[in-house]
């Protein structure tokens, strides 16, 4: 008993919770350097975009963990020990059955996804790209188009501060693991809390340091030959 509370007081509840789609942890697996827990899937996602970089803090990752990575099986028995809250009901569940209660949960239903609210939903319409080669969104509150990432949240923030209709949005949707049937209730809100950087952006910066450094090395031996 005493070592379970030793464990249980080393962990907050956002170590459950994967940094990539900001969810309960789904088979969470640990990368070697830097320690960083991510769900399996957006794991691997991520190193096909990114290439050899933690997602959460640029560190480099094997070649071999960005094809198997570790399993976090600490963790993953950790999480079926212990309890945190529902986000919108506030009920206690069990970690590793988090997931499975947001399937019947009303209220996280209400606030992150009922499929069958926007059933013809087409990504093309809501995520265009413009000259720069940033992708532009259509805001769903009002229609208006042509917002880049920033621009949107600006938008929203100004005029549909207190607005509260489900709609799907459309920079989750753009991205590489995106869900168009994810429906959020508070869109605004939802903007504020997952949109604050550019994820391309953060992928392109990773690539152009890879590429820099392989350049420097490549410049490196030619000089020593």
């Amino acid at each position: 008993m005493a070592e379970e509370l030793s464990v249980a007081t080393s962990y907050t509840e956002d170590d459950f919770y994967c940094p990539v789609c900001q969810e309960v942890l789904k088979t969470p697996v640990r990368t070697a350097a830097c320690q960083h827990v991510f769900c399996r899937k957006c794991f691997l996602t991520a190193m096909r975009e990114s290439g050899i970089h933690c997602p959460l803090c640029r560190g480099n990752v094997t070649r071999r963990e960005r094809a198997c990575p570790e399993r976090a099986l600490d963790l993953e028995n950790i999480m079926r020990k212990f309890s945190g809250s529902c986000r919108c009901c506030a009920k206690q569940i069990k970690f590793y059955r988090m997931r499975h209660h947001y399937k019947s949960c009303k209220k996280y239903q209400d606030e992150y996804g009922v499929s069958s609210i926007i059933p013809n939903f087409q990504i093309s319409q809501d995520s265009v790209g413009n000259s720069s080669g940033h992708p532009t969104f259509k805001c769903p509150l009002c229609q208006e188009s042509n917002f880049t990432r920033q621009r949107l949240l600006d938008h929203c923030n100004s005029n549909h501060l207190f607005q509260i209709v489900p709609v799907t949005c459309p920079i989750c949707v753009s991205l590489p693991w995106g869900d168009p049937s994810q429906i959020t209730r508070n869109f605004v809100s939802h903007l504020n809390q997952r949109h604050q950087f550019d994820y391309g952006e953060f992928v392109n910066l990773q690539l152009d340091e890879e590429t820099q450094y392989q350049t420097a090395v490549e410049e490196s031996f030619q000089v020593n030959i």
